[in-house]
């Protein structure tokens, strides 16, 4: 993508269009010529697609992955200052200034503490905003739910954090989702008065610290794929959720997937689109 602007930024230094860069010089571009063909045929001027991609020196944005993937891009904000969230965030105000919001595909900000969850809605204030799962979505309202139900097992309360924000990514990607907490091991009883809500499911993700076991209790309770989540929650030798993570990569029970450690967002995305609706 980077080769594709610095043709687009030559051209627009000539006071070329955007087609005639697309018809002539990005032949050699590859695939990502492919990639922003719709913008290029749209027949705005070069630099305004290369001014489109490239957000001030920093980012560039996938604006074609939503229609490539079938799920937008999200934004990881640790690690990024809150100047550079607020050009991010002002690129795609512009990019859909006078769309509609039903017709605007969501951009989930992730990681987002509260300096820089303050940039981002500066810049965006009707975003949705969750500060326990530090996410937030724009445009606020979900899409309308399809496919299946997707649910959240959190193990402890000091778990929700990443609980939340696996919920709220998988119910953001379009798919109905339900929360339930403080299901862990400690007492079983919790975990199997809630069967026949897991096994509604069509996708079932266990977010989990300390040990670690929940997510192989679930996964033989149910026929769904279970999406392990492990937590950075528990005392000196889970070593920040190592060994969790462990415990689940060694999961007795099948069908257990496993993401990186605190990752609710991997953990939700995962589950989104095993959820999704099928074509017939």
């Amino acid at each position: 993508m980077a080769e594709v602007r610095r043709t687009l930024e030559g051209a627009a230094a000539a006071g070329g269009t955007a087609r005639d860069v697309f018809a002539e010089d990005l032949a050699a571009a590859g695939t990502a010529r492919d990639d922003i063909a719709e913008d290029l045929a749209d027949g705005g001027t070069a630099e305004a697609v290369a001014r489109d991609i490239a957000v001030d020196g920093i980012a560039e944005l996938d604006h074609d992955r939503a229609r490539r993937r079938g799920y937008p891009e999200a934004v990881f904000c640790q690690g990024k200052s809150p100047a550079q969230l607020r050009a991010i965030a002002t690129a795609l105000a512009e990019r859909y200034a006078g769309v509609p919001a039903e017709d605007v595909p969501v951009t989930l900000f992730t990681r987002a503490d509260a300096e820089r969850a303050e940039a981002v809605l500066a810049v965006l204030p009707d975003a949705m905003h969750e500060p326990e799962a530090q996410l937030l979505a724009w445009p606020a309202t979900p899409p309308r739910p399809t496919g299946g139900l997707v649910v959240v097992a959190c193990a402890g309360t000091s778990d929700l954090p990443v609980a939340r924000e696996a919920e709220l990514t998988a119910r953001y990607l379009g798919r109905r989702t339900e929360l339930v907490v403080d299901v862990g091991v400690a007492g079983l009883h919790r975990i199997l008065a809630r069967t026949e809500t897991l096994r509604s499911a069509a996708a079932v993700i266990v977010v989990a610290g300390m040990d670690g076991a929940l997510p192989g209790v679930v996964a033989g309770l149910v026929s769904a794929p279970v999406v392990a989540v492990p937590t950075s929650v528990g005392y000196g030798a889970a070593f920040d959720g190592l060994a969790p993570l462990l415990t689940m990569l060694n999961a007795c029970a099948p069908g257990v997937g496993v993401v990186n450690i605190d990752n609710g967002y991997g953990g939700g995305h995962l589950a989104a689109q095993i959820a999704a609706p099928r074509a017939d």
